[in-house]
């Protein structure tokens, strides 16, 4: 007998709005990312600008909203003058953080061009790696000042007569970790943050700035670092950051089904942190989270860096993941636990966007040119474009079974949001069993009358199925059939390994 899980869901229990900026991207100079991802002047589709025109459609698609830039680990070595003027003038620098070659193709102005064409919000990171609060100031001010200065004025002989404007500010980049050019102990990097926010607040009081938190959950610092950070910085930053990536290992596909539940116990820890200085430092305002990397991204499989040596490639083809079924349905999971925690998740950016741990995939002109979605590009695109209005606390009972890492957990879950000016609400529901079909029942008779608009399914009979160029079309969401409506209540079945949309109008 199939077990059975219930879902209740009521205009009244609100968690906070459903907040755009949590389907954010992120754009670092690694691997193909910008050079033959968003960037390749010779593909047929390229404008003006070299900007691939098949690459910005898709984008448009995904529904993004926020694009993160330029790091992530490149920004803690970046100058970023060097990706300012004449293209021809422009200096080649050896980057440390992927061991490549940056030709500074791309900076500052070409990037907040093709910001504007995608209609995303720029989140820039400054480097507080090698370089530090006079950089970061001279950049805001090349960004945001109208006119009058030296470097304003640049921007303007640059090709940018108006200011871009850029609210959001990244505070370096994963400054936790050894592996950071300019790592820092929670003290140094709270120095250096504390005294950058001051500085950049002085020109604009309304900045919106995210301090570094731990790279993962793992670290040995993790908790003591944001705590550290937080103690001398709260006053002048307004988020701190959160990064973690999910991947299988060996062949234990029930633990990685239910990696939400490690995203979940993180930002619960985070919120703690931050809550706990708050009130130890008598603060009014409260620290939200920039959960600002996140993704599905098998690190062992393939490689991080190019060998080592003199060779030090452009834009060499690195971590570019073939994502599966189940790598999609964990997707689904993680952006459904970002939403359950939008009362404190302001921001959030899936890392990356072409090529590297991406979404959208390319070929370079030279082998075909083509561009495609992989299988984590539906759920995104889907929870991003119709979750919208407020984000309901949705009370799930749901059968139980066992994992290697994080002992028992619910086989169903997922979240609800409601559009009061529509009236129309979204179920988004998971079944993270490998191999147990569950019977679903949602309770929405707290609702006027409603019809189902669409109910959509990711699953397949082969979780590890993966699309490819030649077969992306046949790896997506598809109708679940089974899904009804009667005196309130949606009904169907959810198949093993399954992402599930339900879109329900008033009727």
């Amino acid at each position: 007998m199939m077990r059975k899980s219930t879902m209740s869901v009521s205009p009244a229990f609100v968690v906070g709005p459903v907040r755009a900026r949590t389907f954010g991207s992120f754009v670092e100079h690694l691997g193909r990312c910008v050079y033959t991802g968003i960037y390749e002047p010779e593909h047929r589709s390229a404008d003006a600008d070299g900007f691939r025109g098949d690459v910005m459609e898709l984008v448009k698609e995904l529904g993004v909203t926020t694009v993160r830039y330029p790091g992530g680990n490149f920004v803690s070595g970046y100058a970023w003058e060097d990706g300012i003027g004449p293209r021809a003038e422009r200096p080649v620098r050896v980057d440390l953080a992927w061991h490549s070659t940056e030709p500074n193709w791309v900076g500052v102005d070409e990037f907040m061009r093709w910001c504007a064409r995608v209609d995303v919000e720029p989140m820039m990171a400054v480097n507080l790696g090698t370089r530090g609060m006079t950089e970061a100031v001279n950049l805001l001010e090349y960004c945001n000042l109208p006119r009058g200065t030296d470097l304003s004025d640049r921007r303007r002989k640059n090709g940018a007569e108006e200011p871009y404007r850029v609210k959001l500010w990244c505070l370096g980049n994963e400054m936790d970790g050894p592996w950071q050019t300019g790592h820092k102990t929670p003290q140094e990097y709270a120095r250096i943050a504390t005294e950058t926010a001051r500085a950049m607040r002085r020109m604009y009081p309304d900045v919106e700035l995210v301090a570094c938190g731990s790279s993962n959950s793992s670290m040995k610092t993790f908790g003591a670092w944001e705590h550290a950070v937080l103690e001398e910085a709260y006053e002048h930053v307004d988020y701190i950051s959160a990064h973690e990536y999910y991947f299988e290992e060996n062949g234990d596909l029930a633990s990685f089904l239910a990696s939400a539940e490690k995203m979940d116990r993180f930002i619960r820890s985070v919120v703690a942190t931050a809550d706990a200085v708050r009130a130890a430092g008598k603060h009014e305002k409260r620290i939200n989270v920039s959960f600002d990397e996140w993704n599905v991204w098998y690190q062992k499989a393939t490689p991080s860096v190019p060998p080592s040596g003199d060779d030090f490639p452009i834009a060499p083809a690195l971590l570019e993941d073939q994502y599966s079924v189940a790598d999609a349905v964990v997707v689904g999971n993680l952006l459904v636990t970002l939403l359950k925690h939008t009362d404190r998740v302001h921001a959030a950016s899936q890392a990356q966007l072409v090529n590297a741990i991406a979404p959208i995939m390319t070929e370079p002109a030279n082998k075909g040119g083509r561009a495609w979605k992989q299988t984590i590009f539906h759920p995104f695109a889907l929870t991003a474009e119709h979750a919208k209005g407020q984000v309901l606390q949705v009370a799930v009972e749901s059968p139980t079974h066992e994992t290697k890492q994080f002992g028992e957990v619910r086989t169903v879950d997922g979240v609800a949001t409601h559009e009061p000016a529509t009236g129309q609400v979204v179920v988004f529901v998971v079944n993270r069993s490998v191999g147990e079909r569950v019977a679903l029942d949602v309770d929405l008779t707290a609702f006027p009358s409603l019809a189902i608009a669409e109910a959509l399914t990711m699953s397949s009979d082969d979780p590890y199925w993966k699309a490819t160029a030649e077969d992306s079309h046949s790896v997506v969401p598809t109708p679940n059939e089974s899904i009804a409506l009667a005196a309130g209540h949606v009904t169907g079945e959810l198949a093993a390994v399954s992402w599930t949309m339900i879109r329900l109008t008033p009727a």
